[in-house]
């Protein structure tokens, strides 16, 4: 099992998963959004094939347009 801070919620998970997968768990896939994966920002180019681990503390934050 896997344990992550998600935006400071704990989130458990039966198998590592890429940050792509999560966000599909999550219903976020698609939508405009940064990720900092343990003080790190995570490029949308490597979503597919970035793991997450044990213990790792993201925080998710989308964009807002307006004006």
């Amino acid at each position: 099992m896997i344990q992550l801070l998600v935006n400071g919620q704990p989130q458990h998970l039966d198998a590592t998963i890429s940050v792509s997968e999560l966000l599909r768990n999550m219903a976020l896939e698609g939508k405009r959004l940064a990720i900092d994966r343990n003080g790190e920002i995570v490029p949308r180019s490597k979503f597919d094939e970035q793991m997450l681990i044990d213990g790792d503390r993201l925080e998710i934050v989308t964009a807002i347009g307006g004006g």
